[in-house]
């Protein structure tokens, strides 16, 4: 709840060694099918993976054959914040469709041991002045985040219009009754006028194409759909006591990882982590909000604290000062002490860059001797150590991660050198030509992203606008939209996530701005009582174009190692962000944009079918 200023981090640095070791660690870790590693789960490969809901009962009901004004696919935070930007517009008829049985996106299904927010909860969490709603700590628990995606649902009324356990199969636009015809797999037809893509860009569980991956005989999930029946404990009871005599595996050390391993190391038997890249971990100060704190709090806060937060954690070159820091963590430290070199300087674009280097490299190495501080086994600690540049992978933080790897039940098992485990089989996994026995296998693999392919993120057969044209192909070289939110040739559709708007530091916040311009975009066709509503190809190659000449050059992306941050370090697709085409001037520009846009009144680039 204080600010702080730039941190202490070692000076001692041969930063063009270290520049040599990171492109050593990446290069041996670059593989040549890149992101066609993972098998896509769901579409007939390992669907119990994807479709199977722990949490609640399958659905079983009569098909439903209606009209609808709006149809948002998803009910995490992103369709949850479409509906309720509807709902403040005025438009009433909107039905959420989700597979999960309730409200809350990944906080719906994400219900592992240890889980919490690793974004700090009073910019991550959003609409918490609008429902008079304050976090518990810092860092909340998976639960309370779930309660208040559910809380919204009530605030808004969005019960009223869900659909849960549905899954979407197909969309196709009809120019008959220019409607979308959406049918689902309980035999539906949804005939919107509109539909919301609100799947998230991060919601779809994927695995790792080790070969054999079938013939292992023990007992397998993903991370997303944790067993609980066969670890034991339950959603806020992290005491797994029917792993005791279990030998344990767990294959991911991504922010997942991070939270899992330390559970799963108290009661197992034994556990083996097997690791490709380290995450950076830094410690995790996760104090209770204090209540004269936020009492003290005045209207607007929370998005004064997102801009802040935004400005240290993503732009290269903060203009703030070091003590508008409020977050003060992992996040943003580089930013904080970049903000401090450069304070009252005019400096070149060449000498900005040097700093930010510079101070990259400094943090990253306070973090990388924090791991010597800690663990005890040099050969561990040194396979521990991240030698990437920040922001390569996701930034992480935890107290109690490092130090797993200190107890005797625990193995750590280093699989760089042949790019990933070698196979399965039947007793277990093979790596450097050793078979480790285990019993259970966890895939803290990840999920798929929209900026791979919307037709395996998105889980659904089809999407095909006027004349049948897929939006699959439509993409297939890169997006197509205005403003990232609407697309020429499907009308009447809007999409959320990452594609070629504003990228804020805290995702809930992208949400909020693309839920309150699809929402203006709808209520003002209505309000002139149009039957379709989609951009002009002129207006969307413009925008195009524009995306492009802004954006910025992807050096740093292809220096990183492998990872879903630069779409495994190339390979099919190429180096792409996980993050979309983001609008080059940043995220604030973009809203400052869209306002400017939607204040002119006149929907430039936007046609209307009356």
């Amino acid at each position: 709840m204080t600010t702080c200023g730039p941190s202490s981090t070692p000076t001692d640095l041969d930063i063009p060694a270290l520049r040599e070791k990171y492109a050593a660690e990446r290069d041996k870790r670059l593989r040549t099918d890149g992101s066609a590693q993972y098998i896509h789960t769901g579409q007939g490969e390992r669907d119990d993976f994807f479709e199977a809901d722990p949490h609640s009962p399958p659905v079983v009901r009569e098909p439903l054959h209606e009209d609808v004004e709006v149809l948002v696919v998803g009910g995490g935070f992103a369709g949850l914040l479409t509906g309720a930007h509807l709902k403040e517009a005025g438009v009433e008829d909107v039905r959420i469709v989700d597979m999960g049985g309730d409200f809350g996106g990944v906080w719906y299904w994400n219900r592992y041991p240890g889980i919490q927010c690793d974004n700090e909860s009073y910019c991550y969490i959003p609409l918490l002045e609008e429902l008079d709603a304050m976090p518990s700590k810092r860092f909340p628990d998976g639960a309370e985040i779930y309660e208040h995606c559910r809380a919204i649902g009530k605030h808004y009324g969005l019960y009223d219009g869900a659909l849960f356990g549905t899954m979407i199969r197909a969309m196709r636009w009809n120019e008959t009754t220019r409607r979308w015809t959406v049918t689902t797999n309980h035999d539906d037809e949804l005939r919107a006028r509109y539909v919301v893509m609100a799947t998230g860009p991060w919601s779809k569980p994927k695995l790792p194409g080790i070969p054999g991956l079938h013939d292992f005989a023990g007992h397998t999930f993903h991370s997303a759909r944790w067993d609980y029946g066969y670890t034991g404990g339950s959603p806020g009871d992290t005491v797994l006591d029917k792993l005791h005599d279990k030998r344990v595996a767990v294959i991911g050390t991504g922010a997942t990882a991070i939270q899992i391993v330390p559970y799963l190391a108290r009661y197992a038997k034994h556990l083996t982590v097997f690791q490709r890249t380290p995450s950076a971990v830094d410690e995790r100060r996760n104090p209770p909000t204090d209540p004269e704190w936020a009492a003290s709090l005045t209207p607007g806060w929370q998005k004064r604290r997102q801009a802040a937060f935004h400005a240290f954690a993503s732009e290269p070159f903060p203009t703030l000062s070091p003590a508008e820091d409020v977050a003060c963590d992992f996040f943003t430290e580089v930013g904080r002490n970049v903000s401090a070199r450069i304070a009252g300087c005019t400096l070149e674009p060449t000498e900005l860059a040097a700093i930010r280097e510079q101070e990259d490299y400094g943090v990253m190495e306070r973090v990388r001797r924090r791991v010597d501080d800690i663990v005890h086994d040099p050969e561990t600690a040194e396979a521990l150590k991240p030698y990437y540049r920040y922001l390569c992978k996701r930034p992480c933080s935890s107290n109690d991660y490092l130090e797993t790897f200190n107890r005797p039940n625990v193995t750590l098992v280093d699989v760089s050198a042949t790019k990933g485990i070698e196979r399965m089989t039947a007793r277990g996994l093979v790596a450097g030509g050793q078979e480790h026995e285990v019993d259970c296998v966890i895939f803290a693999s990840g999920f798929e992203i929209t900026a791979q392919d919307l037709s395996v993120a998105s889980g659904i057969d089809a999407i095909e606008g006027r004349g049948g044209l897929s939006l699959f192909d439509h993409w297939r070289d890169g997006f197509r939209t205005l403003h990232g939110l609407t697309s020429h040739g499907f009308p009447g559709l809007f999409f959320t996530g990452n594609t070629q708007g504003g990228g804020n530091a805290s995702v809930t916040a992208n949400y909020v701005q693309q839920g309150e311009h699809i929402a203006y975009l709808i209520a003002a066709a209505t309000a002139r009582g149009a039957a379709t509503i989609e951009p002009t190809r002129e207006a969307q190659d413009a925008w195009v174009a524009l995306i492009k000449e802004l954006a910025p050059p992807k050096t740093f992306l292809e220096q990183c190692t492998p990872g879903y941050y630069n779409n495994e370090g190339g390979g099919h697709g190429g180096i792409r962000p996980a993050t979309g085409e983001r609008y080059g001037r940043g995220f604030y520009e973009f809203d400052r944009l869209l306002r400017d846009w939607r204040d002119a009144g006149d929907l430039a680039g936007i046609e209307l079918v009356r």
